[in-house]
């Protein structure tokens, strides 16, 4: 930083620094553990033990500002000397040189003390070693930091694995040098190396504004031309819809003419807005040419924004007429008071019986309350069932809408119709037969996994998702849920149903509470004896701890079309799942090692093993990256047994055959910049090179710690040149959008998994 900069730094820090201090102008290990935010103690109180310069047990504003400006602004050796005095735990470094102690709680803390500061010190005046211990000890903090839990031999063989790679002359210790030598094998590391202790003082970087919206660069127009014409034909026929209506009324005044215009916009709206929720025939046109020209996956979006539409001319509707009723009410003229005009049928206004007041009322209301119930912060905060409910309020809707206006029954003909056709069609085949939840994996992260008896006729593509009912649960209540079996798999469709509102935490609490092996004595025992009594058990592919052998009715209304259908006519397909995001696409995999499978052969005589050259007619695919990101450990189990099984199968490929390729991310873990995890991240690295498998995951494809770098992923991406490149996400909006940016600015297609 130049010197002004660095004057607004430390006035910064100041401020910061008095916010935390107490009345003596000092920081206790107490106050310093809350401002740093750590887990762990270990590393909070390694930090400040060494920026207690005068081992007084708290730390003042100069040494404070001593410390930070050495590790923010010092070298690369300053921050190299720091990482060595915080991994020798037991070292004699210049803040224990032997001298009295007082405890502060259970930590015993230097007096005072005589030398220099730890960066203007050699690493050689405290003990000038790490034995293997000292080693562990700090890499099991590094885990417990990282939020990874391993066992203790897989922690020692992490540890021995940094360990030996350090100790070049084997002398049973890493000196200072040997640690730089390991460090600078990680050129990433010392490039960026931070130190996390110094981040909670320092002040936020100013964000970035776009020079220009989205909306106004090229690129997003380009990719959003179906989107755009769309939305321009939506613009002009409303236009045309109200000027016609306007013009025809033009001798009534000017409240008329924009009551009739917005009432005829609305004859089209409230009868093509149900056009968009007709899911089979969406599905049935993702299969046309329409696809190419349709933006047949933007068809909630277009949903929500036509209702936003509706409630803003219903409103304009209602008080044009309300100035219309107004005016003719002070007319002497007129026979009719204010109140009888808006709210009875005494006037005769309207079609049938004049009762277009009374209805028009009753309709703004009934849409209000549908638009309130309809807002995301009651869908998604546990409520849904009463946006459920309260938009079945359109079927009252329509009946009241042909009441008030003579020409709606008109615009209701067509849409209507097949909206009740497909409705007929969904009920009659959901209620057909009923079918049965076989089996029920409870899996980590509140997850249930549900294995459904398939139905003969029930043909569905990777990626599909359906409706699925069950009566013990909710009787009245369809959710939507993305199919994550494989439609190779015949006997059984796979659910996963992560517990997030209130119908999916009933699911899992009932039957986790019905599960008379989760809980009580023998538990081992009396699974065994289920096991037996009940049919042979299936082998399920994903890994899961808790299993229940059922037969829980059900009813399911599907298979419905998404966005990822597309994936098998891709050149080069990204695939990015986050948390149970990854559910389509394990269909996808599943299906890909399907018929992965099915193409390879091998020779009875000498066991050797071919590929098909020809692949499937709808498989266009040239490469596929699959990144996957979860918040913790536990979540990667949901799947890791069938991302095992396609690493096998394309290990016994040449590397340029290898089209597959794995991308791990977990977000609680700290990256390798950190001070906090740098160890245990070589560690890992160390470790997986050796074993050639991830220490978190048991896969080939090694963990990365932290969020990706999309900007970095994507140059990759791009630098492949495998074919056009289409990306496809399922996760939350927050992370759609970011991907959406990145995928203009590289000309990638972008396609969101929607409900």
């Amino acid at each position: 930083m130049n010197a002004e900069e660095d004057a607004k730094w430390l006035q910064w820090v100041t401020h910061q620094f008095k916010t935390i201090a107490g009345e003596d102008g000092e920081i206790n290990l107490q106050d310093f553990k809350k401002a740093l935010k750590v887990k762990e103690s270990f590393f909070a109180e390694r930090f400040f033990v060494l920026f207690d310069s005068d081992g007084s047990g708290t730390i003042t504003l100069q040494e404070l500002q001593k410390a930070l400006t050495l590790l923010i602004h010092g070298s690369p050796m300053d921050k190299l000397k720091f990482l060595f005095q915080v991994y020798d735990v037991d070292g004699k470094h210049p803040l224990w040189d032997g001298r009295r102690t007082q405890r502060e709680g259970q930590r015993e803390l230097p007096i005072s003390v005589t030398t220099q500061h730890w960066a203007n010190t050699s690493p050689e005046t405290g003990s000038g070693s790490i034995d293997p211990d000292e080693l562990r000890t700090v890499l099991q903090s590094c885990l417990y930091e990282s939020a990874i839990s391993l066992p203790k031999e897989k922690l020692d063989q992490l540890t021995l694995a940094l360990f030996e790679s350090a100790d070049k002359d084997c002398s049973g210790t890493i000196t200072f040098e040997e640690l730089r030598d390991e460090l600078q094998r990680f050129p990433e590391v010392m490039e960026n190396l931070t130190i996390s202790a110094a981040h909670w003082l320092t002040p936020p970087a100013p964000q970035r504004h776009r020079r220009q919206p989205r909306p106004l660069t090229s690129a997003y127009w380009h990719n959003h031309r179906s989107h755009a014409l769309c939305l321009a034909v939506f613009v002009g026929l409303h236009v045309l819809l109200f000027a016609l209506a306007a013009h025809a009324y033009r001798a009534f005044g000017a409240s008329v003419m924009v009551a009739k215009g917005c009432g005829q916009c609305l004859n089209f709206d409230c009868s093509f807005i149900a056009v968009l929720m007709l899911r089979r025939c969406l599905t049935w046109l993702r299969a046309t040419w329409l696809a190419q020209v349709l933006p047949l996956d933007r068809n909630i979006q277009f949903h929500q924004l036509m209702g936003y539409v509706v409630v803003g001319l219903s409103l304009v509707h209602t008080v044009a007429h309300v100035v219309n009723f107004a005016l003719q009410a002070q007319s002497e003229a007129s026979p009719f008071r204010f109140w009888e005009l808006l709210l009875t049928t005494r006037p005769g206004i309207g079609w049938v019986h004049g009762s277009a007041s009374p209805t028009g009322v009753a309709l703004l209301l009934l849409l209000l309350l549908m638009f309130a119930c309809s807002s995301s912060c009651v869908r998604r905060s546990g409520h849904f069932e009463v946006f459920y409910w309260t938009h079945l309020s359109y079927l009252p809707m329509w009946l009241l809408l042909i009441l008030h206006g003579p020409n709606f029954w008109k615009w209701l003909l067509v849409p209507g119709t097949l909206f009740f056709l497909e409705k007929t069609i969904s009920l009659a085949a959901s209620r057909m037969a009923a079918l049965h939840i076989v089996e029920v994996n409870l899996l980590p992260s509140k997850v249930t996994h549900l294995l459904i008896k398939r139905p003969p006729l029930f043909h569905y593509r990777p990626g599909d998702y359906l409706y699925l009912n069950i009566p013990s649960i909710a009787r009245y209540e369809w959710h939507p849920f993305t199919i994550s079996s494989a439609p190779e798999q015949k006997d059984t469709i796979w659910l996963h149903i992560r517990s997030e509102g209130q119908w999916t935490n009933r699911l899992f609490e009932s039957f986790k509470k019905s599960d008379p092996v989760l809980c009580g004595p023998k538990r081992l025992s009396r699974s065994l004896e289920m096991k037996r009594s009940q049919r042979k058990p299936r082998v399920c592919e994903m890994s899961s701890e808790n299993h229940q052998f059922c037969n829980i009715k059900c009813y399911i209304d599907g298979p419905y079309g998404t966005p990822t259908r597309r994936i098998f006519a891709s050149e080069h397909a990204v695939l990015i799942g986050a948390g149970i995001g990854i559910t389509p696409f394990a269909s996808i995999l599943q299906s890909i090692l399907y018929r992965h499978q099915k193409r390879k052969h091998i020779c009875p005589n000498c066991q050797h093993s071919w590929m098909e050259t020809g692949q499937d007619e709808d498989m266009k695919l040239h490469k596929v990256d699959f990144i996957w990101i979860n918040r913790d450990q536990q979540s990667f189990e949901w799947f890791v047994s069938l991302l095992t099984k396609l690493e096998m199968d394309q290990a016994e490929e040449p590397q340029e055959g290898r089209f597959l390729e794995l991308h791990m991310y977990m977000t609680s873990a700290l990256s390798k910049n950190d001070i906090k995890a740098i160890g245990l991240q070589m560690a890992l690295d160390l470790l997986a090179k050796k074993e050639k498998k991830d220490s978190i995951t048991g896969l080939q494809a090694r963990t990365q710690p932290g969020r990706p770098d999309w900007n970095k992923v994507f140059q990759k991406v791009a630098a492949e040149k495998k074919g056009k490149v289409q990306v496809f996400f399922c996760g939350s909006p927050a992370l759609a959008k970011i991907l959406k940016g990145h995928c203009e600015q590289f000309s990638f297609k972008f396609f969101q998994e929607n409900f």
